[in-house]
């Protein structure tokens, strides 16, 4: 690695609290360490960002501790869902269809 820095944002939201910082790290380091770098776990200390998956731009990075950072990218740190969002779809139609049903017996 050389002594040549880039500048880099991170990003991290919860639905009441956001933060971006910018940050200047050296050239050749990854996603994973960038979140180490950024300070970004003093900000929301209950989270575990050393494990949270990564994507730039709006897309997952499937491997971030190898994902090396270009210059003006933005690394955003994802929470992990609390709920599958095709199961909440699924008990959503099935109470939709409950109700259709309910009115038509009525």
């Amino acid at each position: 690695m050389d002594n040549r820095s880039i500048a880099i944002e991170v990003v991290y939201a919860l639905a009441d609290k956001q933060r971006l910082l910018r940050v200047s790290v050296p050239q050749g380091t990854t996603m994973r360490e960038a979140v180490r770098l950024s300070g970004m776990q003093q900000y929301f200390p209950g989270a575990d960002l050393s494990q949270a998956p990564l994507g730039i731009f709006g897309k997952a990075v499937p491997k971030p501790e190898e994902r090396v950072l270009e210059e003006g990218e933005r690394v955003e740190i994802y929470r992990p869902l609390i709920a599958d969002p095709k199961e909440v779809r699924k008990q959503r139609a099935a109470k939709a269809k409950a109700r259709d049903d309910g009115a038509e017996s009525s």
